[in-house]
C-alpha cells in the first residue's frame, strides 16, 4: 500500500543486550519543502516505544503484549475457544535482518471511517487491541483521507459526513476546513476508545502464511493473523484516464488528489474533467480566479432535487451491490445517487460556470479537441475523475474475479472467508462504512469462535 505522494518514512527498531535502543527516522517531503526529524532514544526498557507524528510531540505507544504459549485470559478462552494465544518470534526478512513476527487474531488495514468503525466494534466484542487485533495506518496522523483534502473544502461543503459509532461529531464549525475538523474528530475518537493505531505503517503485501494464517508484510515488520479487515479506501489510487495526445500537452495536468485550492490557478484557463461532486466543487471555486473554465464529462450530470430518503439510499446501494456480487469493479455510491441540487449548484448553473460539454476526443499541445472540429485552448487540465479501490497489497491472495472486481458476500470475500472488505463497493460511504465495520466484526467473531478459518478451495 502506498503513502500519499510526497511522503517517505521509515522506522527502525533494534534490540541490544536486553535493552531497547530505538531509532526513529521520519523523512517528510511536503509541498512547502523538506522536513526531517531524527530521534534516537537509548536505554528504554523493553516494552516501551516512541512514535514521531507529523504534527505533534513524541508520544508513547503500547506494544504488542507478549504471552507464554498457552497463556490466555479465562474470559477470552471461554469466548473464543479455538483462539491461538498471541506470541512474538523472530522472522528473517528478505534483507537479512531479524524482525519480529507478531501474531494477532485480526489485522485492520486503514484507519479511516471504515477502519475505525471496525476497531470500535472489535473492542466492543471483546477483542483487546495489541493482543487480539492491531490497526495499521499508512498516513502520518489521524483523519483518514480527509486529512489530505484541500483547505478550501470547508466542513459545510461536505456531503453527508456521518459520525463514527459511539461518538457524535457535534458543534463542528462549517467554515473550518474539513481536513482540520475530521482530523481532530478522528484523533479524539482513537484516544477515547484506546484503539492504539500504529502509524505510519505501509502494508506492502498480504499472502499465505504458516498454519492457515495470513502473513501481513509491512514497513514496520510482519504480522501473522487469522483474519484481516481491509479498510484501505481509495485515496491512494487516483484514476487518470488516458486519451490520445495526452503526453503532448504543454500545460499542467493534475488530479483532484493534488489539488490544493483555487488561488494557484489565478489567470489560467482551466479545463475540469469529471461529473462528480469534486468536479463541481472545483469549478465553483475556480470561477472567481481562473481566466476561463470549461467543464467536460462523459455523461450528462444528473442533479437530484429534494431529500435523499431511505428508500432512495437502499436503491442506490443495491445497484452498487449487484456489481460486486457479479465480481465486477464497484461503482461508487455517489455515481448512482446523483448530485444534490443545492443553492451553490443552482447559482453555478445560472451563471454558466456549470455549462457541461461532452467529453473531448483528443488532447493537443495547447488544449483539447472534438471530432466535429471544435477546439478549446487551456493551460491546465484538472482530472476530477475519481479513485479506485487500493487493493494491490492483496494481489498475492488472488481474490479478483475475471470481471476485475472482488466478489463479496456482505463484507466477506467469497474466495477467502478470512478477508473482509469494508469501505468497498456498497459500503463506500460514511454511513455504509460504519455498518460494514459492525457486520465484519460480527462475522469474524462467529468464525473464530466456531472453528479455525480456512481459505476457500481453489
Amino acid at each position: 500500500m502506498r503513502r500519499p505522494a510526497g511522503f517517505r518514512g521509515e522506522r527502525r527498531d533494534r534490540l541490544k543486550t536486553g535493552r531497547l535502543d530505538l531509532a526513529v527516522v521520519a523523512d517528510s517531503v511536503l509541498r512547502t519543502g523538506v522536513v526531517a526529524v531524527f530521534v534516537t532514544v537509548s536505554g528504554v526498557v523493553p516494552g516501551d516505544a516512541v512514535h514521531v507524528g507529523q504534527h505533534g510531540p513524541i508520544l508513547p505507544h503500547r506494544p504488542v503484549r507478549t504471552r507464554p504459549l498457552g497463556a490466555m485470559s479465562s474470559a477470552t478462552s471461554r469466548r473464543f475457544p479455538h483462539r491461538v494465544p498471541g506470541k512474538i518470534h523472530d522472522h528473517l526478512t528478505v534483507g537479512g535482518t531479524v524482525n519480529e513476527l507478531r501474531e494477532v487474531e485480526v489485522v485492520v488495514t486503514g484507519a479511516g471511517q471504515a477502519g475505525l468503525s471496525s476497531a470500535y466494534h472489535l473492542r466492543r466484542t471483546g477483542f483487546e487491541p495489541d493482543r487480539d487485533f492491531v490497526v495499521l495506518d499508512h498516513s502520518p496522523g489521524p483523519g483518514g483521507a480527509w486529512q489530505f483534502r484541500w483547505p478550501s473544502l470547508t466542513y459545510g461543503k461536505v456531503h453527508g459526513m456521518h459520525s463514527l459509532p459511539g461518538m457524535e461529531l457535534t458543534d463542528a464549525d462549517p467554515a473550518r476546513p474539513s481536513a482540520e475538523v475530521i482530523r481532530e474528530y478522528f484523533d479524539r475518537y482513537e484516544r477515547t476508545f484506546d484503539l492504539r493505531v500504529r502509524r505510519p505503517v505501509d502494508v506492502r503485501a498480504v499472502r499465505e502464511g504458516d498454519d492457515r494464517r495470513l502473513l501481513v508484510e509491512t514497513s514496520d515488520g510482519n504480522w501473522s493473523t487469522r483474519t484481516l479487515i481491509n479498510a484501505t479506501g481509495t485515496w491512494d489510487r487516483p484514476f487518470w484516464p488516458r486519451y490520445p495526445g495526452q503526453e503532448t500537452f504543454r500545460g499542467r495536468q493534475l488530479h483532484t488528489a493534488q489539488y490544493a485550492g483555487p488561488e494557484e490557478f489565478t489567470g489560467k484557463r482551466v479545463l475540469v474533467v469529471g461529473g462528480g461532486a469534486s468536479g463541481t466543487q472545483h469549478l465553483l471555486e475556480l470561477a472567481p480566479y481562473a481566466a476561463a473554465t470549461t467543464w467536460v464529462t462523459r455523461r450528462p450530470p444528473v442533479f437530484r432535487e429534494g431529500p435523499f430518503d431511505q428508500e432512495a439510499g437502499r436503491s442506490a446501494v443495491a445497484r452498487v451491490e449487484e456489481r460486486v456480487r457479479q465480481g465486477l469493479p464497484p461503482r461508487s455510491v455517489v455515481s448512482v445517487t446523483g448530485l444534490p441540487l443545492n443553492d451553490a449548484i443552482r447559482q453555478g448553473l445560472a451563471e454558466g460556470v456549470l455549462d457541461r460539454q461532452p467529453m473531448f476526443d483528443r488532447i493537443t499541445p495547447d488544449g483539447v479537441e472534438w471530432n466535429d472540429g471544435r477546439h478549446v485552448d487551456t493551460d491546465v487540465i484538472l482530472w476530477a475523475t475519481g479513485f479506485r479501490a487500493a487493493l494491490d497489497h492483496l494481489t498475492p491472495l488472488r481474490l479478483r474475479e475475471p470481471g476485475g472486481g472482488i466478489r463479496i458476500d456482505g463484507t466477506r470475500a467469497v474466495a477467502d472467508p478470512r478477508i473482509h472488505l469494508v469501505g468497498y463497493g456498497p459500503s463506500a460511504s460514511t454511513i455504509g462504512a460504519n455498518r460494514a465495520g459492525r457486520a465484519a466484526v460480527r462475522d469474524i467473531a462467529r468464525l473464530l469462535a466456531e472453528k479455525p478459518v480456512e481459505p476457500a478451495a481453489a
